[in-house]
């Protein structure tokens, strides 16, 4: 192992790869810091470059970028309340509801800290599990799948944020417009209205921009005077020291949700967004308020979970891929098709015949996330310029960047339309108080829960007891009914606790009283 090791730092120490790692760590802070640019976007964007570097370089730039692209999704979510990214989606209301609070560094420090340390435990992962989780994911079928997105969904439950009810609501909503387009089946074309361009179904980028960014927009625009309260400055000085203390606090949550990210990602399809939904979920159902905790330390508690899942998520996207040539997610099926052009085949043989590649390419996602951490922090303090623009200005330039974003998905005029209606839907949902997150984790998840739902019950002849009788399913379901019965369960100790601590101050009081 040694010497694979000492192999891969030859080729990793090349002029020619530490350059492409850093012209692709700053590509992928600009694409992924801009709405509707995603990393998959970024990861295709740089396709064609790589077939003129040699094998290494072309892994590293980019494994190197999409680290860097997922962190950098979480710049508009609290800066401009708009997701970079789907993962980011989750917990979107915290981060931009810091930097209405004069926070904003300090939730972008958690964030990174948190994206660093996930990385960092899916490169452990990715190192020394990879044979073994990736057995493991080979066992899944499409009715595991189905229970793994369906996990996903409960999280709709948990971050409605006590209005169960109405966060029932906007996830069917966001199911209902997930089966836009062709059936996935047999093809037939449904909700469409004659309309060829809807076949593709509804992008859930333009849902996500129109939802959270240019419903703010409208809501700033309808408030009334006095209602609309500025953003303040992002704060510069102390903000790492504070971050630093911050993640300290919340440790546990930045172990649990590496775990998630770590097992969650593994899994092929499943890929980082369902690990950072399921781990904001997770966090949330748990929390338990200490003494002296304000709703911002629970929020970046929100955020240390899912930005860690986030990373982690990532990382562990490419045991799959390594161990047995399946796609984690569609970055790392971009990579296999460069891998193929390079020559090399993912798989057994990888591990094989070609070490000094494979053990370079562990020690590039450890160097990548090292490299986040100084590029993220540099990026968040040159962020605090967005919020020295005049509101007017920012509101239009939020426009404009969303027109831009959902134009460039497809090239199409039919998302910049999308993006319209769905902010006209999400500054109505907020008039409601029907929480947006949900409507995204339905789009997102909808055509995952059908597609495998349809497998299973067409190869089983609609035989739906395999749906409960396989070992692993049974395992998720019972995962499933502990995330619904979790948050019922943590209000109920949390008002009995309240009582208790109530009733013993009452009672101290007294005998105070009666002593003196």
């Amino acid at each position: 192992m040694i010497e694979n090791f000492e192999g891969a730092l030859v080729l990793i120490g090349d002029p020619t790869t530490i350059l492409v790692m850093i012209l692709a760590a700053l590509f992928g802070l600009v694409i992924g810091s801009l709405p509707g640019m995603t990393a998959t976007l970024a990861a295709a964007l740089l396709v064609p470059f790589t077939f003129f570097l040699d094998p290494v370089p072309a892994i590293a730039a980019i494994i190197t970028m999409s680290a860097m692209a997922i962190f950098a999704g979480d710049i508009p979510s609290a800066l401009l309340r708009i997701p970079g990214t789907p993962s980011s989606a989750a917990y979107t209301e915290d981060a931009f509801a810091l930097t209405r609070h004069g926070k904003g560094s300090l939730g972008l420090g958690v964030s990174l800290l948190a994206s660093v340390l996930g990385g960092l435990f899916g490169s452990v992962v990715l190192i020394f599990v990879s044979p073994i989780l990736g057995e493991f994911a080979l066992r899944f079928t499409s009715f595991e799948y189905f229970w793994v997105a369906v996990l996903g969904l409960t999280a709709a439950v948990i971050v409605s944020k006590g209005a169960q009810l109405k966060g029932a609501i906007a996830l069917m909503i966001g199911l209902l417009v997930s089966t836009v387009g062709l059936d996935v089946t047999l093809g037939h074309p449904r909700f469409t209205f004659g309309n060829e361009e809807l076949y593709r179904g509804v992008d859930f980028i333009a849902a996500m921009i129109g939802l959270f960014g240019l419903s703010e927009v409208l809501r700033a625009v309808t408030a009334r005077k006095g209602q609309s309260m500025p953003i303040p400055r992002i704060e510069g000085r102390g903000a790492l020291r504070s971050a630093f203390r911050a993640i300290g606090r919340n440790k546990a949550r930045v172990a649990s949700g590496s775990t998630i990210g770590g097992v969650v990602g593994a899994l092929p399809g499943a890929g980082a967004d369902i690990a950072a939904w399921i781990s904001y979920a997770f966090t949330r159902s748990t929390s338990r308020k200490k003494p002296g905790d304000t709703a911002d330390d629970k929020r970046l508690e929100a955020i240390a979970g899912a930005s860690s899942a986030n990373n982690a998520g990532v990382a562990s996207a490419y045991v799959p891929t390594l161990a047995f040539g399946i796609p984690g997610d569609t970055i790392t099926a971009i990579l296999v098709g460069v891998l193929l052009v390079k020559g090399i085949t993912p798989g057994p043989d990888l591990f094989l015949y070609q070490t000094d590649t494979l053990y370079a390419l562990y020690l590039i996602f450890i160097i990548a996330n090292l490299l986040l951490l100084p590029l993220g922090f540099l990026l968040i303090r040159a962020s605090g310029f967005v919020l020295r623009i005049p509101r007017t200005v920012l509101m239009g330039l939020i426009v404009s960047i969303s027109i831009c974003g959902a134009f460039a998905i497809n090239n199409g005029y039919l998302e910049v339309g999308l993006m319209v209606i769905f902010g006209v839907l999400g500054y109505l949902f907020e008039k409601g108080g029907i929480p947006l997150a949900p409507v995204v984790l339905g789009i997102v998840l909808g055509p995952i829960v059908e597609s495998n739902f349809m497998q299973s019950v067409i190869k089983t002849n609609w035989d739906l007891t395999q749906f409960f009788t396989r070992p692993i399913s049974a395992v998720l379901i019972v995962l499933v009914v502990l995330a619904i019965a979790a948050s019922p369960m943590m209000t109920l100790l949390g008002r009995r606790a309240e009582r208790f601590a109530s009733v013993k101050a009452a009672q101290d009081e007294e005998d105070s009283s009666v002593s003196s």
